[in-house]
């Protein structure tokens, strides 16, 4: 009977030792490290691949800024231009008929191209110089020249401009546009001429 009962207790220990033996899971083993051989020709081919990168970004921008600069220098020109182009218009002289200080009909349209850069420039001042040709005494062709500012004056002043802001001065026949004797000359004579003297740097264009 004893002997029977240690012969299942032997059993007994022999199964739970399998049992445990089991159970245990088994150990993970790490996956050997893969060894990437090292590759020259690659490795310089991607680094020429960078450099080339680079140098592409680098010269679109230097061409951007070159495009840009390129830009703004032309911008800068065309408004010079335009600015010198105003400034010629404002000062086209308007011309008067032989002993004459009336506006011509001709004439008007002259005049009427001046009064946009007046009222762009709020602070722009004018000078009006009458002018004559030489036939007549220094003094009647210094009142007629006198008389054709003034007539330009007025045609302004009706037309909006405030009269502080044009000063009107003659020169008779002292200072002719074209120095000669003939009907040409004259009629380029008889002139009112502008100068702008106050208000004009910088200029400012209408609808800018």
């Amino acid at each position: 009977m004893h002997a029977r009962i240690r012969s299942f207790a032997l059993v007994a220990v022999a199964l739970s030792a399998v049992a445990s033996t089991a159970c245990k899971k088994k150990p993970v083993v790490a996956p050997a490290p893969v060894v990437v051989p090292f590759n020259k020709d690659s490795a310089d081919a991607a680094d020429a691949a960078r450099r080339a990168a680079a140098a592409a970004a680098a010269k679109a921008a230097a061409d951007k800024a070159a495009a840009d600069k390129a830009a703004a220098d032309l911008a800068a020109r065309n408004a010079a231009a335009a600015v010198a182009a105003a400034r010629a218009a404002f000062a086209t002289p308007v011309y008067f008929d032989y002993d004459m200080s009336n506006i011509r009909d001709d004439q008007k349209a002259t005049l009427e191209a001046k009064i946009p850069l007046f009222q762009a420039n709020p602070d722009l001042r004018i000078r009006v110089s009458g002018h004559t040709d030489n036939r007549g005494s220094d003094e009647y062709n210094l009142a007629l020249g006198q008389r054709r500012a003034a007539e330009v004056k007025r045609y302004l002043v009706a037309r909006g401009i405030d009269e502080s802001r044009i000063d009107v001065v003659s020169f008779g026949e002292e200072r002719p546009a074209v120095a000669a004797d003939n009907e040409d000359a004259w009629g380029k004579n008889r002139r009112d001429e502008f100068e702008i003297i106050a208000g004009g740097n910088p200029l400012k264009l209408p609808n800018q």
